[in-house]
């Protein structure tokens, strides 16, 4: 699948603030998001939704920082509670009420978390808005690219057992004409990527198979020819397993967001 030029101008919060506008959203990207040379495309594949939509949304810019997730995760209170008080204050001086993310290790950490230091949000991940937008028409996806083809759904564990959103990605992903199949494990009995709670950063443990290796043959199983993913821990973790089973060249992952992108020819 691959990923058609086009350029689009990204709304920056500060411009748009100068002018006395405000958007309805602010897109968190995210460091992966930004970062990330695999995760940047799906940055890219959301932004072209949100676009075809029209949707009112800004984002910070060079003014983002880290939401504070992998400090807290890792140990680093202190560290955790100035990141998100820095952030609070700057969501404030923007005025932000609405938030959505691709990333559900953000969203929780808003969502869940950042109340208790003042900053109270509407956040949405970026699934629970897709699912949003389908149901109210918006989106509709007649192509029959993945017509053939047969996708598995791996849940992230700050999406499913953290927050209890099982349904809205598959909801999301049944509005894309193609065949599906569920994991052994699945839903809240779904095998972690491996990278949560700051893992990613850290060396292997010794002794025990590493887990994305176990959640990436667990997806094998299936025949599937495409791993579906909502987050960029997992997608990192599940590429990386794909290219430890030398499968990377036959069996694809993609985030939703690019599948829906694809599916609506952007």
């Amino acid at each position: 699948m691959e990923e058609k030029k086009q350029t689009i101008e990204v709304p920056l919060i500060s411009d748009l603030f100068t002018r006395g506008e405000e958007p309805e959203y602010l897109f968190w990207v995210g460091s992966a998001g930004a970062f990330d040379d695999r995760y940047k495309h799906v940055t890219k594949a959301f932004v072209k939704i949100l676009t075809y939509l029209e949707v009112s949304y800004a984002v910070l810019g060079t003014e983002e920082s880290s939401s504070g997730d992998v400090a807290r995760r890792a140990g680093n209170e202190m560290l955790y509670q100035m990141q998100a008080l820095m952030n609070i204050e700057l969501l404030e001086n923007y005025n932000v009420k609405k938030i959505l993310t691709c990333d559900p290790h953000a969203f929780n950490t808003f969502k869940n978390e950042y109340p208790d230091l003042g900053g109270k949000y509407e956040v949405m991940h970026h699934t629970q808005f897709l699912e949003d937008q389908i149901e109210r028409g918006h989106l509709k996806i007649d192509s029959n690219l993945f017509i053939d083809k047969l996708i598995t759904y791996h849940d992230p564990c700050y999406l499913g057992r953290a927050n209890k959103i099982y349904e809205t990605p598959r909801k999301v992903l049944e509005a894309i004409p193609s065949k599906k199949i569920e994991m052994k494990r699945n839903r809240s009995f779904a095998l972690c990527c491996g990278a949560g709670g700051g893992q990613m950063f850290k060396e292997a443990e010794h002794g025990n198979k590493e887990i994305f290796i176990e959640r990436t043959e667990e997806a094998l199983i299936t025949g599937a020819g495409i791993i579906a993913t909502a987050c960029p821990y997992c997608m990192v973790m599940i590429t990386d397993g794909l290219k430890y089973k030398n499968r990377e060249e036959e069996i694809k992952n993609y985030d939703i967001a690019e599948l829906i992108a694809a599916g609506l020819g952007l």
